[in-house]
């Protein structure tokens, strides 16, 4: 296959990597094929609709590497489901009749783009996977070639996302300030909600990593300041399930001791109960262009921090969320070497027409390749029985849990 062109787009929502994953890209293209051209689209498949794209000239080559000391996305954003006909009409990025996947390969077409790099979690790849298959059946000679990226780490079957480490790191150096406000009220409730819409790993390594930098401090336990009103007491993921009775007389019993508690909760915990009993209100909830629920109009950790702070007798609750901290963060070390690695192989699959989601294959001996479209998906639920997830528990003293109600009426 020649390939004279490329196109890259970043979508979905934001991830410590879309800023690096560009820049190592066109590093990667730079080394392996210079002749090659690079188009951006601009705020992802809403570019590509619009036909809203730039090329990426020798300057910006020269200074690539520059990307590497970003967060976010310098080409933009959106959210777009390209079958979701409805939303994009709506949206004005399609005309009435128009198929939005069509309207997207024409254009593919009118750019000459010989291969589209898709940034994005599984969403953005489930469309991406769409696109690919409407190419291939009505004949357009273009390669799909996706990087993952999703801060909640569970693409299936990929054993790392892009920006998901970096993510971790973040939320614990958000919480470590955010932590100290137990100092401004007796009884306080810190309720730090992380992003994770199905997948508990993002809240549990944040934990995880919060208690890393914990044992990195000194503590004056006489004066108050003690590892122990630091801690955290409490990690609720979406595939735990916990009575909320027996979890209170457990916190309350920390709560009498220390005189506050910390808990860390997914975002995605107990979601499908709270939109239940807000329906059987009479609440409509709203739900995004991939018909999830929006999280905000949920909004977890309030109802739980609401629901705690009754049975534990705190005297004041703080909701504090990290996401929009940990998700526009720069790319750290760790995630830049694999963002590297992925990218590369992701130009050297292009170059021979090999299309798919790059990644470690966890089916295929974490086999770093390009992953069938077809068997990417989202919403891989956290292992919660792996042995540092255990430790962790363990550790702050709290049960596993059983499958019991998640939530306290």
């Amino acid at each position: 296959m020649s390939v004279k062109r490329v196109g890259i787009l970043t979508a979905g929502g934001l991830a410590p990597c879309l800023s690096s994953a560009i820049g190592a890209l066109i590093e990667s293209y730079t080394e392996k094929a210079p002749e090659v051209e690079i188009l951006c689209y601009r705020s992802g498949y809403k570019g590509l609709l619009l036909g809203d794209s730039f090329l990426v000239t020798q300057a910006i080559r020269d200074k690539a590497k520059v990307l590497h000391q970003h967060g976010g996305s310098p080409i933009g954003n959106s959210r777009v489901k390209l079958t979701n006909i409805d939303d994009c009409v709506k949206r004005q990025l399609v005309q009435p009749g128009d198929d939005p996947l069509e309207v997207a390969a024409e254009q593919l077409r009118r750019d000459r783009v010989d291969v589209l790099h898709t940034i994005g979690g599984d969403d953005t790849n489930t469309t991406a996977a769409d696109l690919a298959a409407f190419l291939a059946k009505n004949d357009y000679e273009l390669t799909v070639v996706g990087l993952p990226k999703t801060i909640d780490n569970d693409v299936i079957p990929i054993r790392q996302s892009l920006g998901a480490w970096t993510a971790a790191e973040q939320g614990a150096r958000f919480f470590e300030n955010v932590v100290a406000e137990h100092n401004a009220n007796p009884r306080m409730l810190i309720v730090h909600e992380v992003m994770g819409r199905n997948c508990g790993w993002l809240t549990a390594a944040t934990a995880e990593k919060y208690r890393e930098r914990l044992e990195a401090l000194d503590f004056l336990p006489e004066t108050g300041l003690s590892r122990e009103r630091k801690e955290v007491h409490g990690v609720y993921v979406p595939e735990m399930h916990f009575n909320l009775d027996s979890e209170a007389e457990r916190l309350r019993k920390v709560m009498d001791e220390f005189d506050c508690v910390n808990i860390f909760i997914s975002e995605g915990a107990g979601v499908d109960t709270i939109v239940e009993e807000m329906e059987s209100r009479g609440k409509e909830v709203p739900k995004d262009a991939f018909g999830h629920y929006k999280l905000d109009s949920v909004n977890p950790g309030k109802w739980f921090g609401k629901q705690f702070a009754k049975l534990i007798g705190a005297e004041k609750t703080l909701i504090q969320k990290s996401g929009y901290y940990s998700r526009a963060a720069r790319a750290n070390a760790e995630d830049i070497d694999l963002i590297a690695r992925c990218a590369e192989k992701a130009v050297d699959c292009a170059l021979i027409g090999e299309g798919g989601v790059i990644g470690e294959d966890q089916d295929r001996g974490d086999e770093l390749r390009a992953i069938e479209f077809e068997r990417i998906k989202g919403g891989k639920a956290f292992n919660i029985d792996c042995t540092w997830f255990g430790e962790l528990l363990s550790a702050i003293h709290q049960p596993k849990g059983e499958k019991l109600e998640t939530v306290h009426a």
